[in-house]
């Protein structure tokens, strides 16, 4: 009985080992092949774990999500202090808020609906923290070669964003409410508000590099090639269109009463074609 129960258990194992049965994470593709013996299998020939993940991840990798229209500012601060300072605790925007609230110029804040420099000094000091807002040249922000918050003019709105980098002549930032994204030099000089910055000062021992760039952010479009492509729409040859239009018609074979017409009482196959007319 022993060496029934020996046997069964080795067996089991041997299968399992066989078949590589092993917990798999949540997302990992699977592909389905059909078992050809005169072929080899995919399944034998490749072992890598392929995953995927939505793009919105890795597009926001690293960076808060601003909540409210109002709140990059709060958004931005916790994006810097949980990427950049080595907390004991990952903060939310939510406690970061009730902090500028509580240490910041309440009065101002609800008035104005958004936070200022002074507010977020006030409340990384209550945390520990010594830091300043500054002005200075481009070079000044390079120079410093840490992550800073900056306040930007941009689409006709003033942003606070988080300044990550600069490289190759590009502007790496991460934006509370698009991402992480990059312009190039020269438009970034043009929508820095003030040329103000805002550094947290941390011991190098205390820091985090979560801000780092990574390969990721290098994947960008040219201005010029979204300025030339962007808002251009797709123009067809006309006879394609007549083409496509008379395969969406109705055929109807109607009799040639044209009597200037070579092919006059001839049958003649017509595309009735749907027109809309705006009232």
């Amino acid at each position: 009985m022993l060496e029934i129960a020996l046997g069964s258990a080795l067996m089991y194992y041997a299968a399992k080992e066989a078949f590589d049965i092993k917990p798999k994470p949540a997302e990992a593709v699977y592909y389905t092949e059909t078992l050809d013996s005169r072929n080899d299998s995919f399944t034998r020939m490749h072992r890598e774990t392929v995953q995927v993940k939505p793009a919105i991840i890795d597009q926001f990798r690293g960076i808060v999500h601003q909540a409210y229209d109002y709140s990059c500012g709060s958004a931005a601060l916790t994006t810097l202090l949980n990427g950049y300072t080595n907390l004991n605790a990952t903060l939310t925007e939510q406690q970061v808020m009730d902090g500028l609230m509580k240490f910041g110029e309440t009065d101002k804040i609800v008035e104005r609906r958004s936070f200022s420099l002074l507010d977020m000094k006030r409340f990384v000091s209550a945390i520990g923290f010594e830091s300043g807002g500054y002005r200075g040249e481009f070079s000044d922000l390079v120079k410093q070669g840490q992550p800073a918050i900056v306040p930007i003019s941009y689409a006709g709105f003033k942003h606070f964003v988080v300044f990550k980098a600069y490289k190759n002549g590009r502007v790496y930032v991460a934006d509370p409410a698009l991402g992480n994204i990059s312009f190039d030099e020269v438009r970034f000089k043009e929508i820095w508000e003030n040329n103000t910055l805002f550094l947290i000062n941390v011991a190098p021992e205390n820091r985090k590099n979560l801000l780092a760039l990574q390969d990721s952010d290098m994947r960008h479009v040219e201005d010029a090639t979204v300025n030339r492509y962007a808002l251009v729409s797709m123009q067809y040859p006309q006879f394609y269109m007549d083409k496509i239009a008379d395969k969406a018609s109705t055929i109807r074979l109607d009799k040639n009463m044209n009597e200037e017409s070579d092919s006059y009482g001839d049958l003649n196959y017509n595309f009735l074609r749907l027109y809309y007319k705006n009232k």
